[in-house]
């Protein structure tokens, strides 16, 4: 059975979410490029609908872990928020969505450097993320009208995750909000609804460019980075879903001037994510994620909040 939700709840997929959970990840300090977890993101939505979301996230643990760095013991806690806006367009009549994202962070750092306890504080913007996401199948571009008869069965989408280096860097620094490089994160993804039940999984690989200026004028490198997640949504009612998330991601050894590090991720983390749609224009989440194993770094815990305001498309 397919379920079909009213409008005031059916919008509440915040497609501009996931790309806000790569740039928030990404607002963390140098080494901690976290795969955040995020459901719904392969929706169909009406054409000419527009998102303007803000985010503000909180993470703490072993976020700065590095092998390149000479840091022993580190802990941290990042405060971070993002703007981000979205819109949903026709594509050869299926429905995608672009997106961009622009996070700030504050970050509070711990640990031993060559023997000696050290701490330090960063504040700044973080990498700029534009998404790209494009429907292949059972996503039709509809109007606002036309998608009052939409029920989803089974959706398989694609899309590319760019990060620009324009956060905050100082290749002096051990700790930066800034990346000095480009990222480059293509997905494919699948979403069935089953009743009141949403099962949505995607797979998705993380290419880096080079960071030049990696303390100083060496040269660090990333080999590139594979992730799977799988989500279990659940419909409440016409306005509350909550969500069950799992991710694992392998790979993303790092060399600096071509030396190798051992710090080859295989890391495995869990989430919880819960929606509310308020009115026909506001919506808000909440969600926490956290580590259940991990072979090098990224053992932290995250909490967030995310206000929507969607408007356009009629509504």
């Amino acid at each position: 059975m397919r379920v079909l939700l009213p409008r005031s709840s059916r919008f509440a997929a915040l497609p501009c979410t996931a790309l806000l959970a790569v740039t928030l990840g990404l607002a963390a300090p140098q080494g901690a490029r976290a795969q955040q977890l995020e459901p719904r993101s392969y929706s169909n939505q009406p054409i000419g609908l527009n998102f303007l979301l803000a985010t503000y996230q909180y993470s703490w643990g072993d976020v700065v872990t590095d092998p390149s760095l000479p840091i022993k013991n580190a802990d941290a806690k990042v405060n971070a928020v993002a703007l981000g806006y979205s819109r949903v367009l026709d594509f050869w009549g299926e429905s995608g969505t672009l997106a961009v994202v622009l996070p700030y962070a504050w970050v509070s750092a711990n640990g031993q450097v060559e023997g000696q306890a050290k701490s330090v504080d960063r504040s700044g913007f973080a990498d700029l993320g534009l998404r790209l996401s494009v429907n292949l199948l059972g996503a039709p571009a509809l109007s606002l009208k036309e998608f009052g008869d939409y029920r989803q069965d089974t959706i398989v989408g694609v899309s590319l995750v760019v990060t620009a280096p324009t956060g905050q860097y100082d290749s002096t620094k051990l700790i930066n909000v800034g990346t000095n490089r480009w990222s480059f994160k293509p997905e494919v993804g699948v979403s069935k609804a089953l009743g009141q039940w949403i099962l949505e999984g995607d797979a998705s690989v993380t290419f880096y460019t080079d960071n030049n200026e990696f303390l100083g004028n060496n040269v660090r490198q990333q080999e590139p980075l594979y992730a799977a997640q799988v989500h279990a949504i659940y419909n409440f009612n016409p306005k509350l879903w909550g969500a069950l998330d799992w991710t694992y991601y392998v790979g993303g050894r790092t060399s600096v001037n071509g030396t190798l590090n051992e710090d080859l991720q295989s890391n495995t983390r869990w989430g919880a994510t819960l929606g509310q749609s308020l009115d026909a224009h506001n919506s808000i989440k909440v969600y926490l994620n956290s580590g259940l194993y991990a072979r090098t770094g990224t053992n932290f815990t995250t909490v967030g909040l995310t206000w929507q305001y969607q408007w356009g498309a009629g509504l």
